[in-house]
């Protein structure tokens, strides 16, 4: 299947959900022969994101949009950002779950700009990534979302690359001998990640073949006191440091200065704030 036909699989499951088996009110009220037009208002600053989809879901109901802002763009607060137009019943159909796409995604997509703002100022390259800590049914849209704030997408699913955790070491064994059970099973396009919890061991997945370790739930402390163990063991250059949990925007800086490469982040996908959307319609006379 398309992405597109997976996006328009979800999209139909929202709106199922939302109406049921029809929107008493607008039935009751409104002439189904009669058209509507309006638009939807951004009433905070945000970055833009989920406009795309919302055509798709404003087409599923003979709906159309235009879109009057540019995704992953920032913009000030009272902002027109879609235009709207159809059935003034489909239009008050799709107008919840549209509503909830946009201040979700955009809430999203503006959590991560402001992480990824945060770095730039320490004049770091390290990557800004979410997690796969998404809420259920919205991963594509929360994934595509960071994407679009200047975010890393990190992994969709648990089959585009190979991430050994602590539970995964328990039941397997060593890290050294994990990366070897894992090179012998898996493609070599897929790269490997080790959780590690102290310098000892960041240092025998580097030694391993590993690609990836990552530091989670380490002090910024304790996170350079490993970057320095690699790189006094002349590894550092032979693998990607990766380091998560307990990360916020409070302590962002002192992570950033520990040279790690890349910054996880799981409350930028289940834990944004959502942007205050508005949808204000008006009739369309024949």
């Amino acid at each position: 299947m398309t992405c597109k036909v997976l996006v328009e699989d979800a999209l139909r499951r929202f709106l199922d959900e939302d109406v049921g088996h029809g929107d008493i009110t607008t039935d009751a009220l409104v002439d189904p022969a009669a058209k509507a037009a309006g638009t939807v208002i951004c009433k905070d600053r945000a970055i833009i994101a989920g406009l795309s989809e919302s055509i798709i879901l404003l087409k599923l109901l003979g709906c159309e949009g235009k879109l009057k802002v540019q995704e992953g763009h920032e913009v000030p607060a009272g902002t027109i950002i879609l235009e709207v137009s159809g059935f003034g019943g489909a239009l008050l159909k799709v107008e919840r779950v549209l509503l909830n796409l946009l201040s979700h995604m955009s809430g999203v997509a503006t959590a991560t700009a402001e992480l990824v703002n945060i770095a730039r100022k320490s004049e770091s390259s390290a990557r800004i990534a979410c997690t796969r800590k998404t809420l259920p049914g919205l991963r594509y849209f929360e994934k595509r979302a960071v994407e679009l704030g200047g975010g890393d997408t990190h992994r969709l699913r648990l089959d585009d690359a190979v991430l050994i955790k602590d539970n995964h070491l328990e039941l397997a064994g060593s890290i050294t001998e994990s990366v070897r059970k894992t090179k012998a099973k898996v493609s070599f396009t897929k790269k490997i990640e080790i959780e590690a919890t102290s310098p000892d061991q960041a240092v025998e997945a580097a030694l391993a073949g590993a690609d990836i370790v990552l530091l989670d739930n380490m002090t910024p402390q304790e996170v350079k006191k490993t970057v320095n163990f690699l790189e006094t063991q002349k590894l550092r250059n032979r693998i990607l440091v990766e380091v998560s949990g307990g990360i916020t925007r409070e302590n962002l800086s002192s992570y950033v200065k520990t040279g790690a490469d890349v910054i996880s982040v799981g409350s930028i996908t289940n834990s944004a704030r959502a942007i205050d959307m508005s949808l204000e319609l008006h009739s369309v006379k024949k």
